[in-house]
């Protein structure tokens, strides 16, 4: 202070402390944070001191324990001993045990990320998001990919877990990215192993895929969902984006999945962009792809039944009756199952989701179900034949109408769909259930005989209007003026 002010009193006055206090601190040579001691002493009793020793041994029977139900748990051993307040008390308790006493934490060792070393992925959900189709709700998942050096990544729409979702979902980022990293790290992949009937089959067919791009595999730890962090992390930015550019749209409805497809790949371009340098140096390092993707369809040989059925995945699907005892080829894709007899391919269905479902065609076997009417009242699959919601209307005004044939009628009506086209059938059904007119087989056949004088169903008449009629009320709104 003397050495900047020309007395101890103006330097004490300008710091704000009274003279005495000055002169003590500068004959001491000590500043006074440094003479501050540490309390050593409680200001307040313990409330916790005699049930301490009962509480942590608690704590370290079971440590996953938390502090609030060990202090509910005091409060019914001894009540009236602890108030709702205390509770704060015991969790800084805990807190400082934990810091002081308490178990080792686990350790997480921060990684040197090495270029074109190490990919990383996963299927997230994507339900959250609230996306439709058509406004029909679109469940899905997304399989996610990232390099983990320049944090560059990918998004293939799948519907679950599968071999052929993860394949499609690797080599689509692979391609994308024009190069091949020599690691690929995943978790256990437990629901894609489980969505086949053989462990060893996954097994065999991911090596494969590792063998053809020349990566090697990694898993993470069970429960050890860190060990793949980069790519937990960006599920939620990536998810985190989405939400934000849908908002930013306005709408969650998209005309198609192709348009939502697009949707995403807009998303995904504005996140790597700002990736650029960092990608530029991981290309460098990785290896090149090979001549080709490797197939991932899934292959495989089945007898189909006497019902017209074969089942792959643990599904059922119908075929053509033709078939009934043939051995037929069936590839499987992340979106279709494919029919294929004599190397030709004879029908192509949309893949179903999950096990245990069934997809029956009535097309397949209306030629037999007219013959053998009498089978279709108890049917396992019955629910599939009502093509819309007019054909499930009609059964059921038959059923009230004509109990005795009313089966025989609406199998009469399918055959007319399967052999005059089902929107026609369903029109005229349209027309039959509007004008309240029984409905038959053969009201329904006369309404396709005259389908030219059928009107639509969107057929709006606009009647046309005078252009005279805007020059009246011009005219007189012009007189009331004057």
């Amino acid at each position: 202070m003397s050495k900047t002010e020309e007395t101890k009193d103006i330097a004490a006055a300008k710091a704000g402390m009274d003279p005495k206090t000055a002169r003590k601190y500068l004959l001491s040579g000590t500043m006074p944070d440094e003479e501050r001691r540490n309390r050593a002493w409680r200001t307040r009793l313990d409330p916790f001191a005699e049930v301490w020793d009962e509480a942590k041994a608690e704590k370290e029977l079971n440590p996953g324990l938390e502090a609030k139900t060990l202090f509910e748990e005091m409060q019914r051993r001894y009540p009236g001993k602890f108030n709702d307040g205390q509770l704060r008390t015991l969790q800084r308790k805990f807190k400082e045990w934990r810091a002081t006493e308490g178990p080792a934490r686990e350790v997480f060792f921060a990684q040197v990320h090495e270029p074109g070393r190490l990919c990383q992925s996963d299927f997230t959900h994507m339900t959250s998001l609230g996306v439709t189709i058509n406004r029909q709700s679109f469940p899905h998942l997304t399989y996610h990919f990232v390099l983990t050096y320049s944090n560059w990544e990918a998004f293939t729409i799948c519907h679950s877990e599968s071999f052929e979702a993860l394949s499609e979902g690797v080599q689509n980022a692979l391609w994308e990215l024009g190069g091949v990293p020599r690691e690929h790290r995943t978790d256990r992949l437990t629901a894609a192993v489980n969505n086949l009937s053989d462990q060893d089959e996954f097994t065999r067919r991911y090596d494969a895929l590792l063998k053809h791009y020349g990566m090697n595999g990694q898993k993470i730890q069970a429960g050890r969902a860190n060990e793949n962090g980069d790519i937990e992390q960006r599920h939620y930015r990536f998810k985190r984006a989405i939400e934000q550019a849908l908002l930013l749209r306005g709408s969650r409805d998209f005309a198609s999945v192709e348009q939502y497809r697009l949707f995403l790949k807009r998303v995904q371009d504005q996140l790597n962009a700002g990736r650029r340098p960092r990608l530029i140096e991981e290309m460098k390092a990785l290896r090149a792809l090979p001549d080709g993707r490797l197939d991932s369809v899934k292959r495989s040989m089945v007898r189909v039944d006497s019902g017209s059925l074969i089942s792959v995945g643990n599904n059922n699907y119908s075929v053509s009756s033709r078939l009934i005892g043939e051995r037929v080829e069936v590839r499987v894709t992340v979106e279709t199952v494919a029919i294929w007899y004599a190397n030709r391919k004879v029908d192509e269905l949309p893949r179903l989701r999950g096990r245990g479902k069934h997809r029956v065609d009535y097309r397949h076997i209306i030629d037999w179900l007219v013959r053998k009417p009498g089978a279709f009242e108890n049917y396992r699959y019955k629910e599939d034949l009502f093509p819309t919601s007019r054909f499930r209307m009609a059964y059921d005004a038959l059923q009230q109408s004509a109990p005795s044939s009313g089966n025989r009628q609406y199998l009469a009506i399918l055959y007319l769909a399967a052999t005059e086209g089902e929107s026609r059938v369903d029109e005229a059904l349209r027309i039959l259930l509007e004008r309240t007119e029984e409905v038959t087989a053969d009201g329904v056949a006369g309404m396709l005989q005259q389908a030219e004088s059928l009107p639509s169903a969107t057929d709006v008449n606009v009647a046309e209007v005078s252009l005279a009629s805007f020059d009246e009320l011009f005219r007189a709104a012009t007189e009331v003026v004057q």
